[in-house]
């Protein structure tokens, strides 16, 4: 297997003849709103990438961008190109904005830039991650805080191999749920390892790197540690960037109107805990991902995705063949591990509004799929997203209106052998509840002003909860889906099952960009938590206000 991968890395990055190389944009959802935007307004798809699977390459945004008809934009959406414009410089074409007063006419000379240099040989961009946070929560008797420091570079070599490189310490007291999220996972949403601080905080590193290259006109590879999106939504149902990053190499493949991207990564099946649920020392057990999606354009406004996934708890180098049909590799290897396969779509009408979604099959049964052989099979395993997007919303400019509605049936995401769940170091791969649960989100996004936005979450969640450890009712991606369901039998599972619990949770947020990438954040929450083994509501109200540069923002929406 090891010599598979060598062969088929070197395979990649030892090509002879290479194209112009980029690192990608980091999947920050404000960010990627406003490239969602901009093409919804332009009416057709852009040519130089598909949306589906994030993150998107900084030259590929660059060359949509300069695509876009500034003459026919307000005053904010200008700024907002302006921005991205800026962001991506190196790959602009006209000339973009240089800093007025550069610091020792060394740093800053651009405004997204604190060093770079470019050269015909090397192209280095250099950047300083801040967060600082502060905060209150009505459920806790201190003061919460985020402190985090660090670096990102980023660059080509020779304009053929691109580079990515992030690093930061943090030092973190997060708001109550996290905090319990934390504790019983084991480890950090989006990060996996952590240490304590004090008595009430949290100590990690966190650290993101890979190589890109242009294997030919048509074919690029990314090889590192990172994470990936696919879909349209808020959520993912299929993959998304909610667990710790991961090893994975992938070769993205567009051709006429077609996207197939392949990845395949190493995971963290497990972690050792010591007796207080702090990760220990010890070579954790690894788990195998593959994924490969085909994604369609049907004319200038629809497009379709298919895709398949396998999770294996050993590696076999069959699933390495990028355009084989994994259900059957998985069969002639004697059905040992968990396949899903499943579609997403997108849908831009009237130069305003999307339609999207994805289903995600995780296990099919022909006649209990359909209830044949009886009605709500354990074994009826699958997850559904539908979702609407409406840019100047009643023609309002720069007022953005985003609905969504997600669900997964109990034990979905879940597998009967041994680190086969769809997780990675104890959390999620797909939704942060994991599975047994119905949610709706809706989203308001206004920006009245170039350098001002505010952000408002409402999320509702009715889901199943376990009356104890023992028992799986099907939502915990950290129980084998034949344990802990004694007596339940195979029939009759619906979602809600066990403890019924509802969440209703509202975010409100502003933001103002005091220069490039720098941003001053306020914001406040609210959470209602009702369940049938609650004598009353448990409510909580959580306070905030943050700088940040060159990072996006914390997202405590679960």
């Amino acid at each position: 297997m090891k010599r598979f991968l060598l062969s088929l890395t070197a395979s990649v990055f030892l090509f002879p003849f290479c194209f112009a190389q980029s690192a990608y944009i980091d999947f920050n959802r404000d960010y990627y709103h406003l490239i969602d935007r901009y093409e919804i307004l332009g009416g057709n798809f852009n040519s130089s990438f598909h949306t589906g699977y994030k993150p998107y390459r900084r030259d590929d945004v660059a060359d949509f961008l300069e695509t876009i008809d500034e003459q026919y934009v307000s005053k904010v959406d200008a700024f907002n190109i302006n921005f991205l414009k800026n962001d991506n410089w190196e790959f602009i074409e006209e000339e973009t904005d240089f800093s007025k007063k550069p610091l020792w006419k060394a740093l800053y000379k651009k405004p997204s830039d604190f060093y770079y240099h470019r050269d015909k040989v090397v192209d280095v961009h250099v950047n300083p991650v801040l967060y600082f946070r502060g905060g209150r929560d009505s459920e806790q008797d201190f003061m919460n805080f985020k402190n985090s420091r660090g670096i990102a570079v980023r660059g080509s070599v020779d304009r053929k191999v691109g580079f990515f490189t992030y690093l930061s310490t943090n030092e973190v007291i997060f708001p109550s749920w996290i905090d319990t999220y934390a504790k019983h996972n084991g480890a950090v949403p989006g990060e996996g390892f952590w240490k304590t601080y004090g008595d009430h905080g949290y100590s990690y590193f966190s650290a993101r790197g890979y190589v890109t290259v242009q294997v030919s006109k048509h074919i690029s590879a990314q090889m590192g540690h990172d994470r990936n999106f696919i879909g349209e939504g808020y959520r993912s149902m299929v993959l998304s960037d909610f667990s710790n990053p991961y090893m994975f190499f992938k070769l993205n493949t567009r051709v006429w109107k077609l996207q197939f991207t392949n990845t395949w990564a190493q995971l963290n099946a497990d972690v050792f805990l010591d007796r207080i649920g702090r990760p220990t020392d010890g070579r954790y057990p690894k788990k195998f991902f593959s994924l490969h999606r085909l994604g369609l354009n049907l004319g200038k406004k629809f497009n379709i995705g298919v895709f398949e996934s396998v999770m294996a708890n050993k590696a076999d180098w069959t699933y390495f063949n990028p355009i084989i049909f994994y259900r059957w590799v998985e069969h002639q290897l004697g059905t040992p591990d968990q396949v899903m396969l499943g579609t997403d779509f997108k849908w831009n009408m009237a130069n305003s509004m999307q339609f999207y979604g994805q289903f995600a099959l995780d296990e099919f049964v022909f006649g209990e799929f359909f209830g044949q052989d009886g009605k709500n099979s354990s074994r009826n395993k699958h997850g559904l997203q539908l979702g609407y997007k409406y840019i100047n919303v009643f023609n309002i400019p720069n007022l953005d209106l985003q609905l969504e509605y997600n669900q997964a049936r109990p034990y979905t995401y879940q597998e009967k052998e041994e680190y086969q769940a769809y997780t990675n170091y104890r959390t999620p791969l797909t939704h942060p509840r994991g599975a047994n649960f119905r949610e709706m989100i809706g989203i308001l996004r206004y920006q009245p002003l170039p350098k001002l936005s505010f952000n408002f979450i409402g999320v509702y969640h009715y889901y199943g909860a376990d009356p104890n450890e023992e028992t799986n009712m099907g939502g915990d991606l950290l129980k084998n889906r034949l344990e802990g369901t004694d007596g339940l039998g195979l029939y009759g599972h619906t979602i809600g099952q066990g403890v019924e619990s509802r969440m209703l949770i509202g975010n409100f947020r502003a933001s103002y960009m005091l220069r490039h990438n720098l941003f001053l954040d306020a914001g406040h929450s609210y959470r209602k938590h009702t369940a049938q083994n609650l004598d009353s509501p448990e409510v909580s109200q959580y306070s905030q206000l943050s700088l940040r540069l060159n990072i996006a923002r914390e997202d405590f929406n679960y």
